[in-house]
């Protein structure tokens, strides 16, 4: 549901229940940024100084985590701010128009099923043998090659391009410009060596509840399956290679790469710019650190940064002792000019 205004009292409720400070028969009308905050709107903060940066505004209530105050507006406590917000935003958005029916301008190839209250938006091409599940929504200019198997409840925004054999399960989001099942970078250099095409004869497999971001690509298995996990999200611009392997629950930030036959177990973290070798196995829990460069074995629950990527407690050691190589290296010359004299170690 969706409200044109809450009480804080109304709010907190709704948030399962929170701490106040302050008048909780206030109004909120609306969310918005600190920076931009009207008398009645909800904001968040983690930290006393984002507050002050943003120029301490006014707004009605601001989510706050317990321990910290400011004056001012009616204040509620969270265990996570931002969470809560996201929550309260549901609450606040206004509900999303889709379109209705099939679009005239659509292609469908005559062997197609189709669920009950789909929209397939203009210029869309569906090929034979596609299935599209009930509710799902394919938006305009969106291309599923023959075969593909679409869940309930889906959302494939513009200009997607899935190839033959895709199977996506239910309630997976892909945002524009995203292309499963591409062939795979998979080449043989031949007796005359020259690079030879290697077929890619497999597929993708996306789990339910799955969020892929604009831009990404998920290479199809040479055999097999590339098989991405439920309730995953992949940020833009990820590069997910053939035959890759990863688990429910998953996070992959903006711009990783992905090489072909990568394992991720459930509950794993990948930040931007990270890189993982086709020999990375990385245990359920793990995380990889922005710009990592990822090869064999990654335990469960590790955190491994830096390239070639080591353990969190190695690589700040790494990164403090690089700091001070200037002064070793002057050291290092004041004790040679002691043992070799002026010289040094010549």
């Amino acid at each position: 549901m969706n409200y044109d205004a809450l009480t804080v009292e109304e709010l907190v409720e709704r948030l399962g229940g929170r701490s106040v400070k302050g008048d909780a028969n206030i109004q909120i009308k609306g969310i918005a940024e600190l920076t931009s905050a009207t008398a009645e709107d909800l904001c968040f903060v983690r930290t006393k100084r984002h507050w002050v940066e943003a120029g301490s505004p006014q707004p009605a209530a601001i989510l706050i985590p317990e321990g910290i105050e400011i004056e001012g507006p009616v204040l509620i406590f969270s265990e996570n701010p931002s969470l809560d917000f996201a929550r309260a935003a549901r609450l606040f958005a206004s509900p999303r128009q889709f379109p209705n029916g099939i679009h005239a301008s659509a292609v469908l190839h005559d062997n197609v099923t189709l669920g009950e209250d789909i929209s397939i938006g203009a210029g869309a091409v569906i090929g034979a043998n596609c299935r599209i599940g009930d509710h799902s929504i394919i938006w305009p200019n969106v291309t599923l090659y023959d075969g593909v198997k679409i869940g309930s409840n889906c959302e494939i925004h513009s200009s997607c391009t899935l190839r033959e054999d895709v199977i996506l399960g239910d309630r997976v989001t892909l945002h524009p410009g995203v292309v499963l099942g591409a062939d795979g970078f998979g080449y043989e250099f031949a007796e005359d060596g020259r690079l030879e095409k290697v077929p890619q004869i497999g597929t993708v497999k996306v789990g339910d509840e799955t969020e892929i971001g604009a831009n990404t690509t998920v290479d199809r298995a040479r055999v097999g399956v590339t098989s991405i996990g439920a309730r995953c999200k992949i940020d833009n611009l990820v590069q997910i290679a053939h035959n890759c392997q990863i688990g429910d629950d998953c996070v992959v930030v903006a711009q990783t790469g992905l090489a072909g036959g990568v394992r991720l177990g459930s509950r794993v973290a990948v930040m931007a710019q990270a890189g993982l070798d086709g020999s990375a196995r990385v245990g359920d829990g793990a995380i990889i650190g922005a710009r990592a460069g990822v090869m064999g074995e990654v335990g469960p629950g590790k955190r491994m940064f830096g390239i070639p990527a080591v353990e969190g407690k190695g690589w700040l050691r790494s990164v403090s002792l690089s700091a001070r190589l200037p002064e070793f290296l002057k050291r290092i010359r004041a004790l040679e000019k002691r043992v070799f004299g002026d010289k040094g170690s010549e």
